[in-house]
C-alpha cells in the first residue's frame, strides 16, 4: 500500500513538472539602469514574441521555462536571461542593465580637448566666430530645412500685390515637383532611422538574407501606410507595421518561386 502512495506522489511530482515546463505565464519585470530604461528591446528569442519597456522600465512578456529572453537597445550592453522555475512561479523580474560605453582610441591631433568647452576655447587659437548671440539679435535655433524644402518654400513665396512666383510654378508643375521631393526625403529620413534603431532587434524575430534587407526596408517605404504608421510613433507600434510587412514580403518572394 505505501508503495503505491508513493509511487503515486512520484507520478504527480512528475506531472506538475511537466506542467510547469509546458505552461506559458505573463512575465512582469523592471529594468534598472544608471541610463534611460524607457524603450528597451525585450525579445522571446524561443516564443518568437517582443515588447518594449515603458517609461519607467517596466515591461511584460509571455514565456516558458527554458525559453530565452534578450535584452537590448543603443546605450546598454546586450543582457541574455534563461526562464526557470523560479521565475514561472513568481512572475515577477528584476533586471539591471549596463552601460554601453564605447571606447575609442586616443588620438592627439594638435591642442589637447578636455571636453569642457569653457576650457577647450582658451586653449585654442584664433577668433572664435561672431553669432548672433553676440551682437544681441535673435537667431533661428530650429531645424535647419533641406535644399528641397528651401526651394519649395521660395516656389510658393513673393511679393508684390498678387506675388506672381507661387502661380506660375503652380501652373509649370514645379510646385508640385518639389513637394514630392520634400516628402520622399522625409520617407528616406524616416526609413534610416528605423533601420538603423530597429534592424537589430527586427531580424532577430523575423530571419532574412542579408542580400533581402534593404528590399524589404524599400518595400515596407512603399507602402501607403509607411509614413502614417512609423512617423513619431513608439518602436513597438514601428515593430508591428514591420512585422505586417515582413509576413506580406516573404509570401511575395514564395509566390515569385512558385
Amino acid at each position: 500500500m505505501r508503495l503505491k502512495i508513493n509511487f503515486f506522489i512520484i507520478l504527480m511530482a512528475v506531472f506538475q513538472v511537466e506542467s510547469m515546463v509546458s505552461q506559458t505565464v505573463e512575465i512582469y519585470g523592471k529594468i534598472e539602469s544608471n541610463d534611460d530604461v524607457e524603450n528597451i528591446h525585450i525579445i522571446n528569442k524561443t516564443a518568437r514574441v517582443f515588447t518594449i519597456s515603458n517609461q519607467a522600465g517596466n515591461f511584460k512578456i509571455s514565456a516558458k521555462i527554458n525559453d530565452t529572453l534578450v535584452f537590448s537597445s543603443v546605450q546598454h550592453k546586450t543582457k541574455v536571461l534563461i526562464i526557470d522555475g523560479d521565475l514561472v512561479l513568481n512572475k515577477t523580474v528584476t533586471v539591471v542593465l549596463d552601460e554601453q560605453v564605447n571606447q575609442l582610441k586616443e588620438v592627439i591631433v594638435g591642442k589637447v580637448l578636455t571636453g569642457n568647452l569653457l576650457l577647450d576655447i582658451d586653449n585654442t587659437e584664433g577668433n572664435p566666430p561672431i553669432n548672433f548671440y553676440d551682437v544681441g539679435i535673435p537667431g533661428y535655433t530650429g531645424k535647419i530645412a533641406t535644399q528641397s524644402e528651401r526651394r519649395l518654400n521660395e516656389a510658393t513665396t513673393g511679393g508684390g500685390i498678387i506675388p506672381l512666383n507661387p502661380i506660375l510654378n503652380a501652373i509649370s508643375g514645379r510646385t508640385k515637383m518639389l513637394k514630392q521631393q520634400v516628402a520622399l526625403e522625409a520617407k528616406d529620413e524616416l526609413l534610416f532611422s528605423i533601420k538603423v534603431r530597429l534592424s537589430e532587434v527586427f531580424f532577430e524575430l523575423n530571419p532574412l538574407e542579408e542580400s533581402l534587407i534593404m528590399d524589404f526596408f524599400y518595400f515596407c517605404q512603399e507602402d501607403e501606410n509607411f509614413m502614417n504608421a512609423c512617423k513619431n510613433q513608439s518602436d513597438l507600434k514601428i515593430l508591428q507595421f514591420l512585422g505586417n510587412q515582413y509576413n506580406q514580403y516573404i509570401n511575395n518572394l514564395k509566390l515569385k518561386q512558385d
